[in-house]
């Protein structure tokens, strides 16, 4: 009776793995919330085929979670005042697949993140931002404009990054 119990509750384990596997191909979850979930799941399965099962559609699930715009959506969610700029998710894009070292993690999103962070890219969008005349009604801001107009887009953006990274407590990286 013991045995009969534990073998149906791995069927339904094994049944919910495929689910969620099959969540991420089909990217029927694309919120970080979502694929947060999934992630710490497939990161303590037991087995390493489960690992193994998991580890290229949470790659292209989280790719797919910031190039379909959703990192960039969640961003200007957290970014009401000063919309989130989507040059900082393109910059730390392009320098993640010039960084070898960005292969030690299958998460776009995390390593985006943490470009941003890590390669200061907040401040020089920001200042690039503050001076474009569109932001201004067309017309080209003073200096004193655009540097506050920067500052304001560091701190929230800053903000916003912190917060997202906070749904990380170690890096999703392979050891």
């Amino acid at each position: 009776m013991h045995s009969s119990s534990r073998s149906s509750r791995e069927r339904r384990s094994q049944r919910s793995i495929r689910q969620m596997i099959e969540s991420l191909r089909n990217h029927t979850v694309n919120t970080l919330t979502e694929l947060r979930r999934i992630e710490r799941i497939a990161t303590t399965c037991e087995s390493e085929e489960e690992l193994q099962a998991f580890q290229q559609p949470l790659v292209s699930a989280w790719d797919y979670y910031v190039t379909s715009n959703q990192l960039l959506l969640e961003m200007r969610g957290l970014t009401r005042n000063y919309p989130f700029s989507s040059a900082l998710i393109e910059e730390a894009r392009i320098l993640v697949s010039e960084d070898l070292n960005s292969s030690r993690s299958w998460n776009m999103a995390w390593l985006c993140l943490s470009k941003i962070r890590d390669a200061g890219l907040v401040l020089s969008v920001a200042q690039s931002e503050a001076q474009k005349p569109e932001m201004w009604g067309g017309r080209h801001p003073s200096p004193q404009e655009a540097d506050q107009l920067t500052q304001c887009f560091v701190y929230e953006w800053s903000q916003a990054v912190d917060t997202m990274l906070r749904h990380w407590r170690t890096a999703p990286v392979w050891y």
